[in-house]
């Protein structure tokens, strides 16, 4: 028996011997993820076709690496119910593609296959969370990797080796169009909710790919794919503490990011891939290409795609994503611009992978009917973040709003239910998901209920505000659902890496990958419809959905209570509804800064302590909402704090930690959940640190009149600095310590780490 046919031999040992074997353009092929996923096949009805541009592809390899997006769904994929996979095609087509990949090849080797999941499955019936914003306005770890559980479970079942998911990305310049896929403007929130989210995916049995490393949140101007213009501390600091939690939690995958960090693209940093990523995080799986972001190194080769590929290959990349480059990694070797042991190093990583998931025992998936996951009573993964994510940051005491007899409920993210979802989303199937105006109806089943949409998101069109403001005025309460939408529903053009086109059509799109702004007012016409609403002189609950912070002071100034729900998936709707009801007590607390102006921006609150943020003649130098805020229906009170005194510098080297204990008490009438936060301030050190850096934070869930001890650990890793030799460690300092419930402080200390 050849040895990497004896599964009782190890992954590696299999690797290895299967990689002598191999021609050089069957190793070329294995690392090569060139085609488009959902063009492999066609669909006439209930049959599936394996297409020529499939068949061409494997047969020019002698087989495939790994296959991306078999499944995608969506506007750019151009696939719905009628041309895409769903049921029992689904599974069909899988095994089509990979006997037809297994046939072809001279050993049998099968295919991976890849996914995209930045928030949930892309894939018809795809299971949807709310986008990483709103899951990061949760606070809650534990069930983020609840929701990316039940999306490792099912596309686990539809054979799916590698989940792509956004979880790297820190939010710095809300102006971003991606900034949705961020958890927020803390490394160490993103680093938690990272962890949580690869978790999730290993408790299925998926592998994530994490993406995207590194930077992509920094941005010059809030452009996308846009230059990195910062130092090697501030990487440290801010961008790479998720992508070290990813590490150390079991991803297996890595997607580098588009920009480039000092001038050199982050798919040719060898640096970054291999001495940071490898050597100092420990990562041992393998490194993905962006989509045809290989190509985009033709900025330094003037357009060779062979030296393109060489100098990724070389720095570190494993795996290409629809580029032309890697398919000239054949004349790269034979020109001497990479060596084949470079490309062995990949190649061997890719079919370890293979051995690893029984790829060559098991390849293939049992024909059976597919689990429905769209089911909010079964899977409340969803819908419960979406609750934990509505953030209440104003309320006149209008809220609970209880009895009522007619509600207008009004604006263009009232009734939208693809503005709920956010951008790399796929049609739903009519009766899944939930409105603004759905919930509402449902939560107030006695009330007469008046709709209106008063303006869409993006045009200029007044013509809808007179019907909003007849409503409002013969209503009791307005409900006003205005914001943002990324949804690619509306005739969007694409760009050959998916991204959407700016300005091409009508499309009501004003977020989302290749959209961003240079305003974060709310567009359309959105602000003179809040107007003529407010002068009718109604109480007004204001919900804003967006995929960003936006700059909406004068709305919060004349609203009765406001409501945050940075695109809270498809069952968002309800979860507002019940937020404004008083079924659910809002525990969502903010992921990131709300400016007053654009002009604060970059208005995160985490700045070195060198200067004072957002110091302007003309403004308060504060946002309008800060990071961690948010308000709920109970009052919870933090008693008996204590906290170590002083820990050591070889003390915490050697692994203990300070430790900051409380009570924590509801003293108010409604269940709900008190979110800790523990924050830091050096007063001194080798550096210049930042004004408040979080470092700990904990979720509880207490009864009207419960009290639980809350224990928060502050260990090397929360104390310790990139000190002047770049070298992480601790150092002699006193530390200014902030407990705070919900953004607001409720006790504060010193803790001092000696030098002895």
């Amino acid at each position: 028996m050849d040895k990497f046919r004896d599964s009782s031999l190890s992954p590696k040992e299999r690797a290895e011997d299967l990689l002598k074997r191999l021609t050089l353009k069957e190793k070329v092929g294995q690392v090569n993820q060139r085609l488009y996923g959902f063009e492999a096949f066609k669909c006439n009805g209930d049959n599936v076709e394996l297409s020529k541009t499939f068949c061409d592809e494997v047969e020019k390899w002698g087989g495939l690496g790994t296959l991306y997006g078999l499944y995608r769904a969506d506007p750019w994929a151009d696939k719905d119910y009628d041309t895409g996979l769903s049921d029992d095609k689904a599974i069909r087509a899988y095994n089509m593609a990979q006997k037809y990949i297994m046939d072809h090849s001279r050993f049998g080797i099968p295919m991976l296959m890849s996914t995209e999941c930045p928030h949930g499955h892309q894939a018809l019936d795809g299971y949807l969370l709310p986008t990483n914003l709103g899951m990061g306005a949760a606070w809650n770890p534990k069930l983020i990797e609840d929701g990316f559980s039940v999306v490792g479970e099912q596309i686990k079942e539809m054979g799916v080796d590698f989940a792509l998911v956004s979880m790297l990305d820190v939010l710095r310049d809300p102006r971003w169009g991606r900034s949705e896929e961020c958890y927020g403007e803390d490394p160490y929130l993103s680093a938690r909710n990272a962890e949580a989210c690869v978790k999730g995916c290993l408790n299925a049995g998926v592998d994530a790919v994490s993406k995207h490393f590194c930077a992509q949140g920094e941005t010059t101007g809030g452009v996308n794919a846009s230059a990195a213009r910062i130092g090697e501390r501030e990487l440290r600091e801010i961008h790479f503490p998720a992508m070290e939690a990813a590490a150390k939690a079991g991803a297996k995958g890595v997607m580098a990011a588009y920009n480039e960090i000092d001038g050199v693209p982050c798919h040719a940093n060898k640096w970054l891939l291999q001495d940071v990523l490898r050597g100092e995080m420990g990562f041992d799986g393998i490194v993905m290409a962006d989509g045809v972001a290989l190509d985009r190194l033709s900025v330094l080769t003037g357009g060779d795609y062979a030296a393109n590929a060489g100098m990724a290959l070389d720095a570190g990349v494993d795996v290409s994503l629809w580029d032309e480059s890697f398919s000239h990694l054949e004349e790269a070797v034979e020109r001497g611009l990479v060596s084949e042991e470079l490309l062995d190093r990949a190649v061997l990583r890719v079919l370890e992978l293979k051995f690893e998931r029984g790829l060559f025992e098991h390849p293939y998936l049992e024909e059976k009917e597919l689990t429905d996951y769209n089911n909010p009573e079964k899977y409340p993964q969803s819908l419960e973040i979406a609750r934990q994510a509505a953030v209440l940051l104003k309320n006149n005491g209008i809220l609970p709003l209880t009895e009522v007899k007619s509600v207008a409920v009004i604006g263009p993210n009232a009734d939208a239910i693809y503005h709920m979802l956010g951008d790399y989303t796929p049609p739903l199937r009519d009766g899944v998901g939930a409105t603004v105006l759905d919930g509402i109806r449902k939560e107030f089943p006695n009330a007469e209920i008046k709709f209106a949409q008063g303006s869409t998101i993006c045009d200029e069109d007044t013509s809808g505000i007179a019907q909003a403001v007849k409503l409002a005025e013969e209503s009791d309460v307005v409900i006003l659902a205005l914001g943002g939408s990324s949804s690619r529903f509306g005739g969007a053009e694409f760009d050959n890496n998916g991204a959407a086109i700016i300005g091409k059509g009508k499309l009501q799109m004003d977020c989302g990958e290749g959209v961003d702004t240079s305003t974060l007012r709310l567009p359309g016409v959105q602000n003179e419809l809040a107007e003529a609403v407010f002068a009718t002189g109604k109480p007004v609950v204001t919900v804003i959905v967006s995929g960003r912070p936006h700059v909406v002071t004068e709305i919060a100034e004349k609203s009765d209570a406001l409501i945050w729900s940075f695109y809270p998936g498809p069952w968002g709707g309800q979860a507002i509804a019940e937020v404004i009801r008083g079924t659910v007590n809002p525990s969502g607390c903010l992921p990131t800064s709300i400016p007053r102006e654009e002009g604060q921006v970059p208005c995160y609150y985490n700045a070195r302590a060198s200067y004072d943020p957002m110091k302007y003649r003309n403004i308060d130098n504060t946002p309008l909402y800060p990071f961690g805020f948010g308000l709920h229906y109970s009052d919870f009170a933090v008693l008996d704090t204590e906290c170590t005194a002083s820990i050591s510098v070889n003390e915490l080297r050697a692994g203990e930690s300070a430790k900051v204990s409380c009570n924590v008490v509801n003293i108010g009438k409604i269940s709900g959940h008190a979110t800790l936060q523990l924050y830091i301030q050096a007063k001194n050190g080798s550096i210049v640190r930042r004004v408040k850096e979080l470092k700990g934070f904990d979720k509880i869930y207490l009864e009207p009149g419960e009290e639980k001890r809350v224990e928060l650990s502050l260990s090397l890793n929360e104390l310790g600095v990139w000190n002047r030799q770049m070298k992480f460690d601790a150092e002699p300092s006193l530390i200014h310590l902030y407990l705070e419930e919900s953004g607001r402080t409720v006790w504060d200390g010193e803790l001092k780490i000696t030098a002895e």
